[in-house]
């Protein structure tokens, strides 16, 4: 490697191969597909909800505040699809559908958990530099003006 060049991963050739196996930022990675998936951000409260129990469409519409049912119903069938979602449908009437996390489910829910901790170990300290953030950014709107 040459002197002065980079080794974090936001530098890191495509080419290098022990790289790409790990991660490769082009759209057609499969771990970035499935990372883009997983990191959305119905994806993650989805998750979150159907750790705590099984619930249908309904009910999740109500939790999440500011889905549309068009993105919600996106969202399910793609983590169904993933195999992180269990869609399960009642022979009654009306028709009840319920959704529960699978196994796999259930495995992604902990690293989302951990995130969350991270989150709310350190809002206030976000919380700090975006004001401070804010701050030059309005400073420097007064320079440049």
């Amino acid at each position: 490697m040459e002197e002065g060049t980079s080794k974090s991963p936001g530098h890191t050739p495509v080419t290098d191969p022990a790289y790409c196996q790990i991660w490769d930022p082009r759209e057609d990675c499969e771990v970035r597909q499935i990372l883009d998936r997983i990191a959305d951000k119905w994806s993650l409260l989805v998750i979150a909800l159907l750790d705590l129990r099984t619930l249908r469409f309904t009910e999740l519409r109500r939790e999440i505040d500011g889905i549309s049912q068009r993105m919600l119903t996106v969202t399910l069938r793609q983590l169904e699809r993933d195999g992180l979602v269990r869609r399960t449908v009642h022979p009654v009437v009306p028709p009840r559908v319920d959704y529960e996390l699978t196994p796999l489910g259930a495995t992604l829910h902990d690293t989302i958990e951990a995130l969350i901790n991270w989150t709310e170990e350190h809002r206030q300290e976000i919380a700090a530099a975006r004001d401070d953030y804010d701050r030059r950014a309005a400073d420097s709107e007064l320079v440049d003006a």
